[in-house]
């Protein structure tokens, strides 16, 4: 892979995920409606697809819309969804010009048959493309997630194609929808809000978890090199003894 190494001193982190939070609150610091401050995070998507390749970053994970996002009023769900139809037409070109991959990963069964197409359209068009992998996670939960792996494991042991004695970490991980992908080595979460909110739990078990107040639309290049440096500056042990 063309990407620099995550660990020691200096180094880009492979996969960065982002919690994009704040478009609300920041729409409502303007007077404005909430949809408003959806579509002005969609611009602070671009910025940081171009951020990440020219920073060298892997993979970039971002959380687009939960499971939980479900339970919101219709209209804003409605207005997530056009907007998501508008994303998917009118960027993926652009990415796939750019060397994009594109990857989708959450539940695909509450979603407009129109929006699945668009999402196996832009996966098949970008298949190949290797200078970053962007990942959406679009009505993604991690405990239905883990909850989903657990339930095909348990079937193939139902089926005697699996003894229970052999499910181990990676077995386990080999089951979730992130299996091709890295864990991410950084987790950032815009807005103030100091929790992971569902994303990516098992994956998030050693990253390294930053904390911005930026609102998500307010997010630049320079936010994420800030990330980035406080990444720089923590010593990943992964349980072992500090070498300091």
């Amino acid at each position: 892979m063309p990407y620099a190494s995550s660990h020691g001193p200096g180094a880009v982190p492979v996969h960065v995920a982002i919690i994009m939070d704040g478009n609300g609150r920041w729409a409502k610091a303007r007077g404005l409606p909430r949809a408003a401050g959806h579509r002005k995070g969609v611009e602070a998507v671009r910025r940081a697809i171009e951020a990440a390749k020219e920073l060298g970053i892997g993979y970039l994970t971002l959380y687009s819309f939960s499971s939980e996002n479900w339970s919101r009023p219709e209209s804003e769900v409605l207005d997530l969804m056009q907007l998501l139809r508008f994303y998917l037409r009118s960027e993926i070109a652009d990415l796939h010009k750019n060397g994009v991959r594109v990857r989708v990963i959450g539940d695909r069964v509450r979603l407009a048959p129109d929006i699945i197409k668009l999402i196996d359209n832009a996966e098949a068009l970008t298949r190949d493309n290797r200078d970053l992998t962007l990942v959406v996670a679009l009505s993604y939960g991690a405990r239905q997630e883990i909850a989903a792996a657990a339930r095909q494991l348990a079937e193939l042991a139902r089926q005697g194609r699996l003894v229970p004695a052999d499910i181990d970490e990676r077995l386990f991980a080999d089951h979730l929808q992130t299996s091709d992908i890295p864990d991410p080595d950084l987790v950032i979460r815009t807005s103030g809000e100091k929790r992971l909110s569902n994303f990516l739990l098992w994956q998030s078990a050693y990253a390294e978890l930053v904390f911005v107040d930026t609102l998500w639309p307010d997010f630049t290049k320079r936010d994420l090199e800030d990330a980035i440096q406080e990444f720089r500056r923590r010593e990943r042990r992964y349980g072992a003894v500090s070498s300091r």
